[in-house]
């Protein structure tokens, strides 16, 4: 079927009403669910399909799969069909536009970027838990609802285009599976991963890096790797570090390039390990910007201060006789009633599991906690929640512990530990971002660090001397600039 659909003509159960679009992957028109009296949105891919019996089937597999997803960023699909040879996808109908059409206009402001961010990284991580990657993710593909609502589009077609035979690539439009015919490359050039240049077997932190082309061009208005063509792009994504976003926007934070920067990490691996801890690191972001900028510390100073002014007010008691009395009797009255009016401190339960937390330490913003615990036997590894969450992130730091945060959002962590006794260990101590990552070793045999006020240097407590479990001892130093120095009188 290659003629346009046309009003009242049926498809199964539905009638179009109406074009809409159209795009690489068909046609795409309002219709009529005449069963359930609802507007839908009928996508009408080319006919050729019919012709391919084993992509006919992986598109009604994927269709399925993606249907199941039911998640409020992912756009719902409806049902599946045929119509004069040429499948059909039936889903909800949206209303809004494209996140290119936001894009025409220029860069997107940072607030508005961040929660955006948040609800593609949530839908993403939605569809990888069931195994489904998108490898076409592009402004192309996100729908911004009028209520702000973002919706993600067209998950798993891009597995079915078929490829050229000139063994040219498409800029704009997707090709099919790697693993159908490995070392095509496959995707939109300028949203491309590394991998899909190169032509590999590709996973879900394919997408991340997408992502993060997205992210950085809804901050800065441009494309992170555009180039004059497309074999000049390709080099690029592989080769190129993306411009630095502070240049083209000023009230773009630090933590907010360092997330894009980590998503457009060339190797996978370096990347975030899931959509859930992009999601997470986002939504911490969200948190800090949003807060009064007070932290622990100044909370606790600020109690303190509060309650002992009941006590400030007994100080005349000292004066002695009958006015010793009577202000001993007003300040009972009072400090009765201001007690009584005085909030209680609230608990709330953060960890669920059985087992023994070692170190726990709030992040810069007051509201990430990062903790280490050693669940059902299992040996040590480094999480994060928040309160209200009700569920904690592994940063996929194994056998570690972590021992300090420094006011820069840098985690000083215990590695390669070894049993000491009392439950106590030593190790080899590592810095590695708040956000996760791979280690990076600085001193072995260390039991205890701190990060200074300036995040600049480490407070060190060492085991020296003697075997594990006889004569070892403790001893105190610091680090700076990598150095060992001995404390002075005021550090020990």
């Amino acid at each position: 079927m290659n003629q346009e659909l046309i009003p009242n003509l049926k498809l199964s159960h539905y009638r179009i009403v109406s074009k809409i679009g159209a795009g690489g992957m068909g046609e795409v028109y309002r219709a009529l669910d005449t069963r359930l009296d609802r507007e839908v949105a009928i996508k009408v891919l080319p006919a050729d399909f019919a012709n391919d019996p084993d992509r006919l089937k992986r598109f009604e597999q994927e269709a399925r799969a993606t249907s199941a997803l039911n998640h409020p960023n992912i756009l719902t699909v409806y049902d599946i069909g045929t119509h004069e040879g040429a499948p059909f996808i039936v889903a909800e109908l949206l209303d809004g536009e494209e996140l290119r059409a936001q894009l025409e206009e220029g860069a997107i402001a940072p607030k508005k970027v961040i929660e955006y961010a948040r609800q593609i990284a949530d839908g993403l991580a939605a569809a990888h838990e069931k195994g489904i990657v998108h490898r076409d993710l592009k402004p192309e593909n996100l729908f911004i609802t009028k209520d702000g609502r973002v919706k993600i589009l067209d998950f798993g077609l891009a597995k079915l285009k078929p490829q050229k035979l000139t063994g040219g690539v498409d800029s704009e439009g997707e090709t099919m599976k790697p693993l159908t015919n490995p070392g095509v490359v496959m995707g939109t050039v300028g949203y491309m991963s590394p991998e899909q240049v190169r032509g590999e077997t590709v996973d879900h932190r394919s997408d991340l890096f997408s992502f993060g082309l997205i992210l950085f061009e809804m901050l800065c208005g441009e494309r992170a790797f555009h180039r004059e063509t497309m074999a000049e792009t390709m080099t690029a994504i592989l080769k190129e570090d993306p411009p630095e976003l502070s240049e083209t926007n000023d009230k773009i934070s630090p933590q907010l390039e360092k997330i894009v920067r980590r998503c457009l990490e060339k190797k996978p691996e370096r990347r975030f390990h899931s959509a859930h801890d992009l999601g997470f690191a986002l939504e911490s972001l969200s948190a800090s910007s949003t807060t009064s900028g007070k932290n622990l510390t100044t909370h606790v100073s600020a109690i303190t201060e509060e309650t002992v002014k009941p006590k400030r007010a007994n100080l005349p008691m000292l004066l002695g006789g009958l006015v010793l009395l009577t202000l001993g009797v007003l300040a009972g009255i009072f400090a009765y009633g201001y007690f009584r009016q005085a909030p209680m401190p609230k608990y709330e339960q953060l960890t669920f599991r059985r087992g023994l937390i070692t170190h726990a330490r709030f992040s810069p913003d007051g509201q990430t906690i990062i903790y280490s615990a050693e669940w059902g036997g299992k040996p040590g590894e480094i999480f994060t929640t928040r309160g209200g969450i009700g569920q904690s992130r592994s940063l996929d730091l194994k056998d570690a512990d972590v021992l300090s945060v420094s006011s820069t959002g840098e985690l000083a962590i215990l590695i390669k530990r070894q049993y000491l006794g009392q439950l106590t260990h030593k190790g080899t101590l590592a810095r590695v971002p708040i956000l996760g990552g791979t280690p990076r070793e600085i001193l072995e045999d260390v039991q205890e660090a701190d990060w200074s006020p300036d995040g600049k240097e480490l407070a060190v407590v060492r085991s020296v001397g003697g075997k594990i479990g006889s004569n070892s001892r403790s001893a105190k130093c610091f680090l700076r600039n990598g150095r060992i120095h001995q404390p002075s009188a005021d550090f020990a």
